[in-house]
C-alpha cells in the first residue's frame, strides 16, 4: 500500500459524494450554541454522529462535562504504541446562530445546497466540514496502510461559538488525559482560495466596553444645550484619542516593539484576497509602512465594533444622558495581555476622560500564540502539503482572526499547527456560509498525504 493509495482513498470519499451526504446530515442538526433551546442537539452531534464514526475506526470514546461549559466535550483516542507521537487533532461541532431569514433566496442554513460550485449551510466550514474531512483522511490512511503508525486524540467541543466556556478549566483539570506532542487541526480560512494555508497560532482578542453616564435622563437641547456635556461626543473624542483618522493605535502598550524577522519572511509572498465577493482594501489604513499581510498576521488592531446613544431609531432633540462603545483589540504575541485594559485607563486619565468607565465582564478574551516558524514540524508539514497538493503553501505565522489556540499552547504546551479548510469570502458567522467544493476536495488531499507522511520513518522527533 502506498501513499498514493491513501490519497486515492480519500479523494473517493469526495468523488461518490459520501462527503457531501455525511455534510448534509451535519448540517441538519442545528447545534446553535448561543440558543439555549438547542442543548439536547449538542449532545445529540457528539452521540448519535462522532462517537460512532471516531469509534469505527478503533478509537476509544469518553464525554466529558464541566459545570461552565455549554454542551458536552467527546474525546477519542486511538493508542497504537506508546513510544509513537502523538497527533492532537481539535474540532468544534457548535455553530453560531442561523440567522434563518437572512440567507438569500432556496438557501437555508439546516439543508446543504449546492450552487455554482458551493455548498451552502451553517457549520460547513465553522467547523463541521472541517474536522469531517480531517477524520475521513485519518480513515483513508488507516483502511490503506491497516494502521496510523502514530496516536491520535481527538477532542470535539460544543460551545467554541460562545467562547469555548470550560474547555480552559478542562485543559488544566487533564492536562494527562489529554497529553500530546503536536497539534494539527483545521479551523478558519486560508490565506486565499486557491492556496493551501498553514498557520501556527492566532492573535489574542480582548473585547471590551467603553461608556458614560452622565446623568439620568435626556434634557432638552435647546434648553440645555450648551451648559451640559454630551456623552457621545466626549465618547468620540476619547476613541479618537486611541486610534489616528487613518486607524493607526496610539497606545504604545498595545502596538509590538517591532515585527519578528521571521515573521517577515514567512508572509513576503504571502497576498490577502477575498476572492470576487471579499472587500477592497483600505491601502491607507492601520499601521504605516506594512503590507496588508504584516498588518493582519504581525500586527495588532483596534475596532469600534459598535456604538449607541440617545435612540438612534427614532431621534429626539435631546441632550443623551449616556453614551456606550463596544470595542475590541486584537493583538499579536509580545503584548503584555494583562496590561492591555490597565494601559487603556492610564491612557484614557492622561487624555482627561476619566468620566469613561470601562468594562470587560464577560466579554471575549483569547490570548496571542504563534509557533516559531522554523521548528521542524511546520517544515514537515509544508513540504507534506507540496507533495500532496503540487501548489507551495502560504505559511502565516498566527491566524488574523482569534481562537482557542492559547489553550494548547500554553496549557498543554503542545506545538500547535492548523491547516484551514475554508477561504476569507466563506461567510462564517453570516448568512450564507459556504465552502467551494474544491477545496474540501483538495483538503482531503493535503491531510490524507499529511498523515500518511505522521506515519513514516521520516516524520520530526518529538
Amino acid at each position: 500500500m502506498t501513499r498514493a493509495q491513501a490519497i486515492a482513498h480519500a479523494q473517493d470519499y469526495y468523488d461518490s459524494g459520501r462527503l457531501k451526504s455525511d455534510l448534509s446530515r451535519l448540517i441538519a442538526m442545528p447545534t446553535e450554541s448561543q440558543n439555549p433551546e438547542r442543548a439536547p442537539v449538542l449532545s445529540e452531534y457528539l452521540e448519535k454522529e462522532m462517537r460512532p464514526l471516531l469509534e469505527s475506526l478503533g478509537f476509544d470514546c469518553k464525554t466529558l462535562n464541566h459545570p461552565i461549559a455549554k454542551g458536552p466535550f467527546l474525546l477519542a483516542q486511538r493508542i497504537e504504541d506508546p513510544s509513537l507521537p502523538t497527533i492532537f487533532g481539535y474540532g468544534h461541532g457548535d455553530v453560531i446562530r442561523g440567522l434563518d431569514a437572512q440567507w438569500s433566496e432556496g438557501l437555508s442554513p439546516w439543508k446543504l445546497t449546492e450552487r455554482d460550485g458551493r455548498w451552502y449551510g451553517r457549520g460547513v466550514v465553522d467547523n463541521k466540514g472541517q474536522h469531517v474531512i480531517n477524520i475521513n483522511a485519518l480513515k483513508a490512511v488507516l483502511e490503506t496502510r491497516g494502521k496510523l503508525g502514530f496516536n491520535v486524540k481527538y477532542l470535539i467541543e460544543m460551545g467554541e461559538e460562545s467562547g469555548s466556556p470550560g474547555l480552559r478549566e478542562l485543559c488544566e483539570e487533564q492536562k494527562e488525559l489529554f497529553k500530546a506532542d503536536v497539534l494539527i487541526a483545521s479551523d478558519g480560512p486560508r490565506l486565499n482560495a486557491e492556496r493551501p494555508t498553514v498557520f501556527l497560532g492566532a492573535r489574542g482578542v480582548i473585547t471590551f466596553d467603553l461608556s458614560i453616564v452622565a446623568r439620568e435622563g435626556g434634557h432638552h437641547s435647546g434648553n440645555w444645550g450648551g451648559i451640559l456635556s454630551d456623552p457621545a461626543i466626549q465618547l468620540a473624542h476619547a476613541i479618537a484619542s486611541i486610534a489616528s483618522p487613518t486607524g493607526q493605535i496610539r497606545i504604545h502598550e498595545w502596538v509590538p516593539k517591532e515585527l519578528p524577522r521571521a515573521v517577515r519572511e514567512a508572509v513576503a509572498d504571502c497576498v490577502i484576497d477575498g476572492g470576487p465577493d471579499g472587500p477592497v482594501i483600505d491601502p491607507n489604513w492601520g499601521e504605516p509602512g506594512l503590507s496588508p499581510a504584516e498588518q493582519v498576521f504581525g500586527w495588532c488592531s483596534f475596532d469600534v465594533l459598535a456604538m449607541k446613544s440617545g435612540v438612534p431609531e427614532t431621534p429626539v432633540n435631546a441632550v443623551p444622558p449616556s453614551a456606550w462603545a463596544r470595542c475590541q483589540l486584537r493583538f499579536v504575541v509580545g503584548i503584555d495581555a494583562q496590561d492591555v485594559i490597565p494601559a487603556l485607563k492610564r491612557h484614557l486619565i492622561r487624555h482627561g476622560f476619566p468620566m469613561i468607565e470601562v468594562s470587560t465582564n464577560g466579554s471575549e478574551r483569547f490570548g496571542a500564540t504563534r509557533l516559531n516558524p522554523e521548528d521542524p514540524w511546520v517544515t514537515f508539514t509544508l513540504d507534506s502539503i507540496a507533495k500532496s497538493t503540487g501548489k507551495k503553501p502560504a505559511l502565516l505565522p498566527n491566524l488574523g482572526g482569534s481562537l482557542p489556540n492559547d489553550i494548547f499552547a500554553d496549557i498543554l504546551g503542545l506545538r500547535t499547527i492548523w491547516v484551514p479548510h475554508s477561504y476569507p469570502g466563506c461567510s462564517q458567522h453570516a448568512p450564507d456560509e459556504h465552502l467551494p467544493a474544491f477545496i474540501a476536495r483538495e483538503a482531503l488531499t493535503a491531510m490524507a498525504g499529511l498523515y500518511w507522511d505522521i506515519g513514516e520513518p521520516g516524520r520530526p522527533g518529538v
